[in-house]
């Protein structure tokens, strides 16, 4: 029996064999289907598979990838050529080994070479136009002519390897700066496709996993500008469906090969690679937000990296760096995504012990001869980015926990717990913000690591501002909702246009960040960092009217090269800024406490209006958003990788 899988965009279709199981008294029969999703407001960013955060991954719980179209061929054949099932199962009491097939290729396993899983990962697109008994030779098309007019290289092995080369060396130029989860020179030894690398190293060593392999190569079609790729964005709208193709494609090996069921070290690595790799819509089947992290998530636990003394007990420095790392990225990671989705998180402020964020000093060693020190985890460590981070990882936690909720949802937000949220946010602004954020003048060169982080930490501080600001706009304040009037009504006023004052200053600070980084080309290069933070501010400055929503729409724009989903958002966000300024609003309980300025024409270019807004509300503290990015010096192509 085998199960075709048929996913929405139909870029091909991957035969997967069904896993080999045991024979047992009960005959189990798994059910695949398709949940509905309902068509939510972009500026709430629902996501139709959050509810999987809480589901536990149990040795029959399959991702969500299969509830793609699923049809299920049962092929008849004779008895000497294929047994019957039930003498299969009866048959085979050991375990059988999990095959991976891509048309008639050989199975992967752990133990398949890289050049190997090169082969499936860079094999042809299926569905492509396959000749008929009556067609002429000389109109027989290259299988890889859907990817581009040079794509029908990939039918050379010795291509196959230059390129994959090829992305791995974006994969740490770009990626890697963001999501230092991997040892640059350990894995390009491993890889095995180097011919300088292959005579030096021993051949006893085994072989990288291939979903870990396949998630790097997706990863570097993304950013890359080989040729090939080049070609194949060479379509309206500029995507690359190779690039999409590669990331289906990592994605069926992880599920396969059961990264997202067996705990190990190597399994939430991966996951927590392919999580932000996923599409970045709500709507979309195939994002599956939330699915990987929480599988990277649980094996953390089931691990033990929550317990400070198992940690501690880890010897190598190299793997206990990685844990500490993936852990904080895994934790820092549940809060926001609880807070970008509306959903709980699956972790609690006591689920872990862990108080120390720093790193031991890379082994020389192991050093990236391809670049110079310190790496981005020591980078980070040193700037304070970790410490800072869970700090507003936890009050997101608190807002997640007590926001998203059926009770707040049906009576509104307690106006206590409004209060609780306001001060935790202005104390971590008093404690972290001018040590993370961006700073009030560009002193110095910045390179891409300090450019995009410091961006990112001060754009999610003041993303809080604008979630809590939805969160009151669309449940009102509990007291005010009552029949009853409330006793200190010019007090929950004050606080209500306390949030939306900063959640405007955040909203306007955040469009000139993405001014700056989009003028840099940086968004180009950015794996999703920013996106949510511009998804949310220009989504709020699009409902006020705010011209300054063209730097938003202008970074999504950017993005598009990478994230198909985000050249859809800046058309919806054009769209909800026409209409806004045409009349209608879609303000709800914050109306009554948020400033909208006259319908004017809307300008070239948002900064211009941002000094005149900034005396609306802002906080006296800051600075404004309106940058000369020219300081910026450090190409966007030209990344040290550490």
């Amino acid at each position: 029996m085998f199960i075709i899988l048929t996913p929405p965009s139909a870029l091909h279709v991957q035969e997967l064999s069904m896993h080999t199981l045991c024979a047992t008294s009960d005959q189990r029969k798994e059910t695949y289907g398709r949940q509905s999703t309902k068509k939510s407001q972009l500026r709430e960013l629902k996501c139709p598979v959050s509810d999987h955060f809480s589901q536990t991954v149990g040795p029959y719980n399959l991702s969500p990838n299969r509830v793609s179209k699923i049809h299920s061929i049962i092929r008849l054949s004779p008895p000497s050529e294929q047994p019957s099932p039930t003498s299969f199962f009866a048959s085979n009491s050991l375990p059988q080994p999990l095959f991976v097939r891509y048309g008639l290729h050989p199975g992967i396993t752990l133990s398949t070479p890289t050049r190997e899983v090169l082969k499936f990962v860079f094999a042809a697109p299926e569905n492509t136009n396959e000749p008929t008994p009556y067609t002429s030779p000389t109109l027989i098309k290259s299988p890889y002519e859907t990817w581009g007019e040079l794509a029908h290289k990939l039918d050379d092995d010795k291509f196959k390897a230059e390129f994959a080369l090829d992305l791995v060396e974006v994969f740490f130029q770009i990626v890697h700066t963001r999501l230092p989860l991997l040892n640059p020179a350990q894995f390009r030894n491993r890889l095995q496709l180097n011919p300088a690398i292959i005579s030096s190293s021993s051949n006893s060593e085994k072989p990288l996993h291939p979903a870990l392999v396949a998630t790097v190569l997706a990863w570097g079609s993304k950013f890359s500008e080989h040729p090939l790729l080049v070609a194949d964005r060479r379509r309206p709208g500029g995507q690359s469906l190779l690039a999409k193709a590669l990331i289906d494609r990592a994605r069926d090996l992880a599920e396969a090969l059961k990264v997202h069921r067996v705990a190990s070290a190597e399994h939430v690595v991966i996951g927590l690679l392919i999580e932000p790799l996923q599409s970045q819509n709500p709507e979309d089947p195939t994002g599956y937000h939330g699915f990987w992290l929480t599988s990277a998530t649980r094996h953390l636990l089931e691990l033990g990296i929550n317990q400070k003394a198992v940690m501690g007990n880890i010897q190598d420095p190299e793997s206990r760096g990685t844990m500490i790392f993936a852990w904080w990225m895994a934790c820092i990671s549940d809060a926001y995504a609880s807070a970008y989705y509306r959903r709980k998180p699956v972790l609690d402020d006591h689920d872990y012990d862990i108080d120390f964020y720093t790193v031991d000093p890379v082994n020389p060693d192991l050093v990236d001869t391809h670049t110079a020190m310190p790496s981005p985890r020591e980078q980070l460590e040193f700037l304070g980015y970790y410490r800072a981070a869970h700090s507003l990882a936890r009050t997101a936690r608190h807002m997640s926990k007590q926001l998203w909720r059926p009770s707040t949802d049906s009576d509104g937000v307690p106006y206590e717990n409004l209060c609780v949220f306001v001060q935790e946010l202005v104390s971590w602004r008093d404690d972290f913000l001018n040590l993370v954020g961006v700073p009030s003048n560009f002193e110095g060169e910045w390179d891409f690591v300090s450019a995009v982080s410091s961006c990112a930490s001060d754009a999610t501080y003041h993303l809080m501002w604008i979630i809590l600001f939805n969160a009151l706009d669309d449940y009102g304040i509990k007291e005010l909702n009552a029949a009853m009037t409330p006793p200190n009504p010019a007090e929950i006023e004050s606080t209500k246009r306390k949030v939306a004052d900063e959640a405007l200053h955040g909203a306007l600070r955040i469009a000139g960040l993405a001014g700056v980084l989009t003028s840099n080309g940086y968004l180009r290069l950015d794996p999703a960092v920013m996106h949510v933070s511009c998804i949310q501010a220009g989504t709020l400055l699009a409902r006020l009217g705010r011209p300054e929503v063209q730097n938003c729409i202008a970074g999504l724009e950017q993005y598009s090269y990478s994230y198909e989903e985000a050249g859809d958002q800046a058309t919806e966000m054009r769209r909800v800024y026409n209409a806004t300024r045409l009349g209608q609003s879609e303000l709800n309980h914050m109306a009554s406490v948020t400033h909208r300025i006259t319908p004017t024409p809307p300008p070239q270019h948002g900064n211009q209006y941002e000094d005149q807004v900034m005396s609306n509300g802002s906080s006296p503290q800051h600075h404004s958003p309106h940058y000369h990015h020219s300081r910026i010096h450090h190409s966007p192509h030209d990344v040290s990788t550490p």
